[in-house]
């Protein structure tokens, strides 16, 4: 991977700092105004976003007419607005205040999980504002650990990762995530994995999503396999009726120990979640860049 420069990982350093302070200072009305004129810049500045989402929805959901493809991307954009400002605002987001920005659903789920004893692992991904699911479960039930990978900017990289933390979360980095996930697990602990990005295929291998062969990590599938733990999909997903988050919690989703089944079975529930949330997905990634051997590259 080439060297990044000290200036460009400066000068990004402090766009990032300058957006999420103007979010934090600002009244939340404020923010949130702020927030989708930061998105549409994004969006601006980044073209080649917006063109990658237009192809995932182009096969993945054909059947949207070219308005309903457009609003749910503009969606996407609105979506990633309101996970800024959250993030920016976690130095105020505490236990009492908590219910302003979010509601669980499902919790009973977790809680019988933690009863069984084997850990939870829990399936997310880039959907709704997964940054506030992981920071909320914190002050609703108890700390969790996160699955993360370090950002490109180390700068930037530090920034977020002492705000992940602030509501007492532990975050495993990938470099040693199987070791430090089967040593949560075998805490009894709670271990968040986004589960919807692309694999290569030594760590992968194909399933259906979205009717197109999509290659998915088999990690995910083999933890819990090894573990015994309970795998339970959740989201933190907006309620425009309520102006705020529903950390909703699935029924656990069954592990046969078949890894292709059961990672089948990962992405199918994450696939059925999508498609009732549609503008709440990170749409605007390359999820299908790895391809069957033989077949065309998508973008």
């Amino acid at each position: 991977m080439r060297q990044r420069s000290a200036i460009r990982n400066g000068l990004e350093y402090g766009a990032a700092l300058l957006v999420l302070k103007s979010l934090e200072r600002a009244p939340i009305a404020v923010a949130h105004g702020l927030a989708r004129v930061y998105a549409n810049l994004l969006d601006l500045a980044l073209p080649r976003l917006r063109r990658v989402a237009y192809r995932n929805l182009s096969f993945a959901l054909p059947e949207l007419d070219a308005a309903r493809r457009k609003k749910t991307v503009d969606g996407v954009f609105r979506s990633v607005a309101r996970l800024l400002v959250t993030v920016a605002k976690f130095p105020a987001i505490r236990r009492e205040n908590l219910a302003q920005w979010i509601r669980c659903e499902g919790g009973e789920h977790f809680e019988q999980a933690r009863r069984e004893g084997r850990g939870v692992l829990f399936a997310t991904a880039h959907l709704g504002n997964w940054e506030l699911s992981a920071y909320a479960h914190a002050l609703l039930a108890a700390p969790m650990n996160v699955v993360v990978r370090p950002l490109d900017n180390p700068q930037i990289d530090a920034m977020v990762e002492q705000r992940r933390g602030r509501s007492g979360n532990r975050m495993i980095f990938k470099k040693d995530f199987a070791r430090s996930i089967l040593k949560a697990l075998g805490a009894n602990e709670a271990v968040g994995i986004l589960v919807d990005q692309n694999s290569s295929p030594d760590a992968g291998l194909f399933v259906d999503f979205f009717g197109v062969k999509a290659c998915a990590g088999t990690g995910f599938a083999k933890l819990a396999a090894h573990s015994g733990a309970t795998v339970i999909p959740g989201f933190a997903l907006w309620s425009e009726a309520e102006r705020r988050y529903v950390l909703r919690f699935y029924p656990p989703v069954e592990m046969t120990g078949d890894t292709e089944r059961d990672t089948q079975a990962v992405q199918s529930k994450l696939e059925e979640v999508i498609r009732e949330y549609p503008d709440q997905w990170l749409w605007i990634h390359r999820r299908w860049k790895t391809r069957p051997a033989g077949e065309p590259e998508l973008y």
